[in-house]
């Protein structure tokens, strides 16, 4: 029992010891944890919320504009817009639109043949034309030069005051062409009837942009005249033949199977000339054709491995992708042709029956130094009788040994033969099989209307460095019967019609503040969407490798099935709805809402248009109602503006209306002074009742500038105003030269003004606030550190109090952000104590306070630096423990349209051979050198190329299209505050977070004496989504679904394969002569 006793007593002494040691580590580790009271944060957020809307809702006369619309609430007539009907008129229109553009290249198509027709070739014909690139050049005495007389240019603003002819045309001859060749000469004598045409088409619509003929033989004849500048090599590449508008006209789709000799006697400059041929083929392929290239020696290599057996679109990225392939071949072994023509064959007619590609036209193109067989017992195996495959020849090198077998080849199976003895042949000789190609629909006489997908056109760069077009064309054929046969092509014509002419027939305002217009092509490519980035590096307007190739899935990417897609591509009418998250503001800002879909077919062209309607508010429409008197005075005042992208009236129709503003025209529309002025009734109507609504606050804002004590130090600079339709008005409270933000609602701030895509950010944002509450925010500089020091303040006006009321405008303020800032700090110093005594300030330095928005965005912080700053990077522990909370949840979004640095081999000199000019130079530098050693045993080699060699070897960092994932975040509305603690390495560090109320903001004190260094800051930096090998495969394999054109003119029975070409290339051409003597005295002069 005593023993017991003792060791009781002996646990009682051990428990105590542990129980007292426990207390005290327990004390120190809750002593270190910062108690921040809720209540008096609370007071401090109350404090700041209620002075912060006083300011804002005064100066932005919110609440007399809710009054005043509430005052007409009896008068409007609300209606829920019907998507279905609005997409199709919609269509309607933009088709009516496209039928006259083709009317207009049908009539120069038309004018074309007739003049060949009337025309006689006349190898002698002397004819001085306006060559554009000579016009109104002068020798050094004075004297015009030839080809270049004087051509009248006058800056003309529908050509964005380019100087412009717009009597006449002109002409551009490639610099590797003669300008006084005969066939050149006599074309660009008997087009010049187009002239009249064109002037005729102009006439008749005013609208239109660029018109142009684009000639078989090379020349390129475009209205209105223009003056072309060389480059800095003194080159213009440009040759019309290469581009997609042409192609697309001239013939019909293709499969095409392109092999290359890498034999070992292909080595040197044969290799060099057979990459170029090679990658001048790729030129000539557009997106509704379909490829593969195989390399042949002994075996078969393909040029990228994981598309053996098959063959793939011919988008910029495919090419580019096999291009850089090409880099990869040299030569070596026997050239086992046998193989690789038995290879091409079998893929071609496999691919054909899964019926993935053009189902319309198929070539082999064969490109080799010799061919010891015709091989005619595999063209008889698979070719013959239908010859349905065309085989297309290239001779490289001088020898002209094999080229009886190879002429053989391309004769007996409908294809052309050609010889190509220098890099500065290829270009020429590979347009040859184009003719060819085009040799069916010639005889057909069907003259198919063809649009490109969307482009930037560089000539007519506006501001933004961004003019987009689609160009419609169509062939012009030889009429004469005694050559029908033999399919002769003349040209293409074509005429241009920027993106912007489609959104102008879009009512924004009956789409609501998120909706938008869009269209696509058969391939599934953005035609238009307010979503398509075709530029990078904002400021240098560089374009996007593969602007021009995005596919719709890649900006409504949360359709994951491509059901909206498909839908579109199959040209079906329909609705579709799915959750959508919509970045705004430079992408660091997302909305989440539901969409619903409208789409249809616009006929006569290729493609399908869509518009999206964002459920609640944005299915609504209402009309006013009152007197043009009333409305037209209170259009009067000086404070008023209309969105300058908007249609209200078609200024474009004639040139007289052109300088007009949309306002003017307005005012002369409704006043009966321009009875030709075409205007959107509807939405003029609407702009009215705006006006007259919107009009008594001039004068309140004018009351608050005159009364100085109400704003004596001049914190808030701007109020402003926008509605439904467009209508701006803004006040300045202070001096233009004395505001902060000098480019806020201007057109250099185009996210906070309304244009054709979108309404204002200010009042898109202030849409999905509460009603009654301000959005505040901070504009986010372009540079890498925010500079920004102003807030905006703005809230949505609604018509009713319910979620089907539209948003009927939107109000609010500028302010600078250290007036903002002060009123911040000042309540945070309030306190509920009687005695005044504050238990805790922000001006402590255990705590730090901070004011975040909606997004996480710091507004005020007690470092001046961390301002716009997301507030991850600076509390990462907070954020993350907010994150978990469900105070803040994490959007994952993609861009699929990024640039990535990269870190890649530079192939300058790889690249540099596969462009005609620069390959030349290498190739004469290298057949000097060859003469040089020749001569004399002194090694210049290293001279000659150390330009070449060096650059092979260097990497160096460039822009990549990638794409990308990440973050954006939201707060959780249901959640107005919270208290939290966060268990670091030795303490526990505790914050609160507060709602400002009827805002979008939060007060967050922390505990500034825990540091929580082991969490890591969290970022919205992207991260570049990166494909393994098999993934990558499986990309490039993977085929979305795609509509072909209508048309196919594969063959035609009458057609004449007897013209299939012969050996070209071995007797020097003047124009060859003339391009060479230059360039080696350029060589020998450096």
């Amino acid at each position: 029992m005593p023993e017991n006793l003792n060791l009781l007593r002996a646990f009682g002494v051990f428990f105590f010891i542990f129980w007292t040691a426990f207390n005290t580590a327990l004390v120190d580790v809750v002593g270190s944890e910062q108690q921040i009271p809720l209540s008096v944060v609370k007071l401090w957020a109350s404090a700041f919320g209620g002075e912060i809307k006083s300011i804002a809702a005064k100066y932005s006369g919110s609440q007399l504009l809710q009054k005043k619309y509430k005052e007409y609430e009896k008068d409007v007539a609300i209606e829920e817009i019907d998507g279905l009907q609005l997409v199709k008129k919609l269509a309607k229109n933009m088709e009516e639109m496209f039928h006259k553009k083709s009317e207009a290249v049908r009539r120069l198509v038309e004018a074309a043949e007739d003049a060949y027709l009337k025309h006689e070739f006349d190898a002698d014909l002397q004819y001085e034309y306006f060559n554009a690139v000579l016009i109104n050049e002068r020798d050094e005495e004075g004297n015009y030069l030839e080809l270049g007389k004087e051509f009248i240019l006058v800056p003309n603003d529908h050509f964005n005051n380019l100087p412009v002819n717009i009597s006449l045309s002109d002409v551009q001859v490639p610099t590797n062409m003669y300008n006084k060749d005969p066939a050149i000469v006599n074309g660009v004598y008997w087009s010049e009837s187009l002239n009249k045409v064109f002037v005729d088409n102009f006439d008749r619509d005013p609208s239109l942009i660029w018109q142009y003929f684009g000639s078989a033989k090379g020349f390129f004849r475009q209205y209105p005249g223009i003056k072309w500048e060389p480059d800095e090599n003194g080159v213009i590449a440009f040759d019309c033949r290469n581009r997609k508008w042409y192609i697309q006209a001239a013939t019909s789709p293709k499969d095409v199977v392109i092999l290359v000799d890498v034999s070992g006697s292909m080595k040197g400059l044969r290799l060099t000339i057979a990459k170029q041929t090679v990658s001048s083929i790729l030129d000539t392929l557009g997106d509704d054709d379909f490829f593969n290239i195989i390399a042949y020696n002994e075996e078969l290599h393909y040029v990228e491995p994981c598309l053996n057996g098959t063959l793939v679109q011919a988008d910029r990225a495919n090419k580019e992708h096999f291009r850089e392939h090409l880099d990869k071949l040299f030569a070596k072994g026997i050239g086992m042709l046998d193989i690789a023509l038995n290879e091409a064959f079998n893929m071609l007619n496999e691919f054909n029956h899964t019926g993935q590609g053009s189902i319309c036209s198929q070539a082999i193109m064969l490109i080799t130094d010799g061919a010891v067989d015709t091989y005619d017992t595999i063209f008889a195996k698979y070719n013959w009788p239908d010859r349905k495959v065309r085989i297309f020849t290239y001779l490289i090198g001088r020898e002209a040994a094999f080229a009886d077998n190879l002429k053989w080849m391309a004769c007996a199976n409908k294809g052309f033969f050609t010889q190509i003895s220098t890099l500065a042949d290829v270009q020429e000789n590979v347009m040859e099989y184009l003719h060819v190609l085009s040799r069916p629909k010639v005889i057909d006489q069907e003259h198919d209307v063809v649009w490109t997908e969307a482009y930037i056109d560089s000539t007519l760069a506006d501001d933004q460095g961004l003019v987009l077009m689609t160009t419609v064309a169509m062939p012009v054929f030889s009429k004469q019967n005694e050559t029908r046969s033999k399919g002769i092509l003349l040209g293409v014509v074509g005429t241009d019609v920027p993106v912007k002419e489609l959104l102008k027939t879009i009512p924004k305002y009956k789409l609501g503040i998120h909706g938008y217009a869009f269209a696509i092509t058969n391939n599934g490519y953005i035609l238009t969407h307010p979503e398509l980035r075709p530029l990078y590096e904002e400021g240098k307007k560089r374009r996007k490798p593969n602007y021009s190739s995005v596919d719709l899935s890649e900006v409504e990417w949360e359709d994951r099935d491509d059901v909206l897609r498909n839908a579109m591509v199959n040209r079906k009418t329909g609705k579709f709805s799915m959750e959508v998250k919509k970045t705004v503001d430079k992408g660091k800002r997302v909305l989440v809402m539901t969409n619903d879909y409208y789409y249809t077919d616009i006929k006569g062209t290729p493609f399908s248009l869509g518009v999206a309607l964002s459920r609640g508010h944005g299915k609504y429409f209402f009309r006013g109602n009152v007197t043009v008197e009333e409305g037209l005075h209170d259009l009067e005042h000086p404070d008023v503006s209309l969105a300058d992208e908007w249609s209200y009236c078609n200024t474009d129709l004639h040139p007289e209306h052109r300088q007009m503003t949309q306002l003017e025209a307005i005012k002369r529309y409704l006043t009966g002074k321009e009875p030709l002025l075409q205007c959107d009734k509807e939405l003029i109507q609407e702009v009215l009742f705006d006006a007259v609504v919107s009009a008594p606050i001039e004068a309140y804002w004018t009351s608050l500038a005159l009364n100085k004590s109400e704003n004596s130090d001049k914190g808030v600079e701007v109020a402003f105003l926008g509605t439904r339709t467009g209508l701006s008005r803004i006040n300045l409270f202070v001096g233009p030269e004395q505001l902060t933000n000098q480019d806020f609602l201007t057109a250099e701030d185009k996210e906070n003004i309304f244009n054709a895509d979108h309404f204002p950010l200010w009042y898109r944002r202030a849409a999905e606030q509460i009603p009654g509450s301000f959005v505040y925010s901070i504009p986010f500089s372009t540079e890498t550190a925010n500079k920004s020091n102003v807030v905006t303040a703005s809230t949505a006006i609604q018509l009713l109090d319910d979620r089907k009321s539209p948003v009927v405008a939107a109000v609010g303020i500028q302010m600078k952000l250290e007036f903002f800032q002060r009123k911040f700090w000042t309540a945070s110093r309030q306190c509920a104590s009687l005695d005044g005594r504050c238990a805790i300030s922000c001006d402590d330095e255990a705590i730090s306070c901070y004011l975040i928005d909606n997004n996480g965005f710091i507004l005020v912080s007690e470092d001046y630096r961390q301002t716009g700053y997301f507030f991850g990077e600076v509390e990462g522990a907070v954020m993350n423990k907010l994150l978990t909370m469900g105070s803040f949840k994490r959007i994952t979004l993609y861009d699929y349209q990024a640039m990535c640095r990269t870190n890649k081999e530079s192939s300058d000199s790889a690249h540099s051979l596969l462009d005609p000019y620069n390959a030349f130079f290498a190739a004469v530098k290298w057949i000097m050198t060859e003469l040089v050693l020749f001569l004399v045993e002194f090694n210049l080699c290293s001279w000659w190329h150390s330009d070449l060699t060096a650059k092979a070897q260097r990497l160096k960092q460039t822009l990549e299209p990638c794409d990308t994932e990440y973050p954006a975040f939201v707060s959780e509305r249901t959640i107005k505050e919270t208290t939290g603690n966060i268990a670091c390495d030795d303490c526990f560090k505790s914050f609160v977070i507060q709602q400002i109320p009827s805002s979008n903001l939060f007060m967050v004190v922390v505990d500034n004496e825990c540091f929580c260094d082991s969490v890591p800051p969290i970022t919205m930096a992207p991260i570049e989504i990166r494909y393994n090998e098999s993934l990558k495969c499986e990309r490039l394999k993977s085929q979305k679904i795609r509509r072909r054109p209508e048309s196919c003119h594969g063959f035609h029975p009458e057609e004449n394969a007897r013209e299939c070409g012969g050996v070209s290339g071995l007797s020097a051409k003047p124009p060859l002569v003339a391009l060479v003597l230059p360039l080696l005295l350029m060589i020998f002069s450096r």
